[in-house]
């Protein structure tokens, strides 16, 4: 019997593979939600 290697690579992590991407990510999706309360806020006055 022969031992079988172990190659397989574990599936990366959704977390892992945004956190590079935050410096750019945060601004946007910052920008936009500021961008729905002041919509909103003018909307119900």
């Amino acid at each position: 019997m022969s031992a079988t290697p172990h190659d397989k690579q574990q599936p990366a992590d959704v977390i892992e593979a945004i956190v590079p991407m935050m410096p750019i990510v945060l601004p946007i999706v910052g920008g936009a939600l500021i961008f729905l309360l002041a919509f909103i806020a003018v909307f119900m006055a």
